[in-house]
């Protein structure tokens, strides 16, 4: 690709603002910017404006940082659509999945702008809505799927970040030589190989990030019961926020669980050290949002070498992974039985314990920044420009 090139990025969520899919975004425009391309990104802020950083030009349309309804998103949603149609032809337009079905948008302004479109699927709208809990008309539901997928249809290359998704997408009659997989990589502002136990007295296990709709919890509450009536020295620590996090605490406060704390999100500055703090990692997620999206807490686990127990569905990318490096083990959804024996399976031996870590440390490798954003443009690097032979 020539080296004034150009590239737009769609994403709700982009740094400082949190968010998993920001910050992955974060990473990626920089390396374009590195490698001489104009890179713009639209997404949105508490207020409206233009700022630059690590060579990147970012756009924000005002919205809230933590929408709390549907009409939050669209206003946002419509706010990106313009401010797309308002800018300057792009070579790529990559939009990401946030706000729901910004494809949608990037699609016509693709089309009206002559530019290749790539979408980066990281949660599959409107498909897993039901997954959520939320309730949408049948009708409704089944026509936002059509859009989508005739919005997919037209996309020149599909970035997804699981084989479950592949598989999901490609049955819907997606061109399969379109899509490439490309892992989530490890926050490399976390990643460490640190082999230390944590400083408490106590065996931790730790869930960190966003504790949304799509992460079934009670059956961690009810492990959580049953270890702390067999007298166990076994914690377990929520950090961050999200729609289950007041439940997690009105949950904690009527089985009386004392082995349950709740932390606030924690500053980056001090992030990397409240997940070393966790002796193994828990990720979570429903059986129903199988192809529709990968747990990225999965990585976290592998940034800071730590054994993780995936609670879902086997298939899900997050499972294979564990299982493919060792890394830890999987529960099934509702399986309270087998979450308490796995987490004192790691718990009880030293050798279990040091093997998922050395796995996971693996992972950490396999799935670092620079090699999956080269296997992303690489992917990305077939689609020619308006502005390319």
């Amino acid at each position: 690709m020539s080296h004034n090139s150009s590239i737009l990025f769609m994403n709700r969520v982009y740094p400082p603002v949190r968010g998993a899919t920001g910050r992955l975004l974060s990473d990626l425009a920089a390396q374009y910017a590195r490698d001489g391309w104009d890179v713009t990104v639209i997404c949105s802020g508490s207020k409206a404006g233009m700022e630059h950083k690590d060579g990147v030009s970012i756009v924000r349309v005002k919205g809230k940082e933590n929408p709390s309804s549907f009409l939050s998103y669209i206003f946002i949603w419509v706010r990106m659509l313009f401010q797309g149609l308002r800018l300057k032809p792009h070579d790529i337009l990559v939009t990401l999945s946030d706000p729901p079905m910004i494809i949608v948008a990037g699609s016509l302004i693709a089309k009206l702008k002559k530019s290749r479109h790539v979408n980066w699927c990281h949660d599959l709208y409107p498909d897993i809505i039901p997954a959520l809990g939320i309730k949408m008309p049948k009708f409704l539901l089944k026509n936002l799927r059509l859009i989508r997928i005739k919005a997919m249809k037209s996309c020149d290359k599909i970035i997804v970040c699981g084989r479950c998704m592949m598989k999901h997408i490609t049955r819907e009659g997606i061109n399969a030589q379109k899509i490439k997989v490309v892992a989530n990589w490890c926050n490399s502002e976390l990643v460490s190989s640190n082999k230390k136990p944590n400083n408490s007295k106590k065996f931790r296990v730790l869930y960190a990030g966003n504790i949304g709709l799509a992460h079934p919890i009670d059956v961690v509450l009810d492990a959580a019961k049953i270890l702390e009536e067999r007298g166990s020295d076994i914690d377990f620590v929520f950090v961050g926020n999200g729609e289950r996090f007041d439940y997690i605490a009105n949950r904690r406060a009527q089985m009386c669980l004392d082995n349950v704390h709740l932390l606030p999100y924690q500053p980056l500055s001090s992030l990397c050290e409240v997940l070393e703090s966790g002796d193994i990692h828990l990720s979570i997620m429903n059986e129903a949002a199988l192809g529709l999206m990968v747990p990225s807490k999965t990585y976290s686990a592998f940034a800071v070498a730590r054994p993780c127990i995936f609670i879902g569905p086997k298939n899900c990318e997050a499972a294979k992974i564990i299982n493919d490096f060792g890394a830890g083990l999987i529960v099934d959804q509702g399986d309270v039985e087998s979450l308490v024996n796995a987490v004192l399976y790691f718990r009880q031996s030293d050798d279990a314990w040091f093997d998922a870590h050395n796995g996971s440390l693996s992972a950490q490798v396999e799935f670092a920044p620079k090699i999956c954003i080269a296997e992303w443009m690489d992917h990305v690097g077939g689609v020619r420009g308006n502005n390319e032979s």
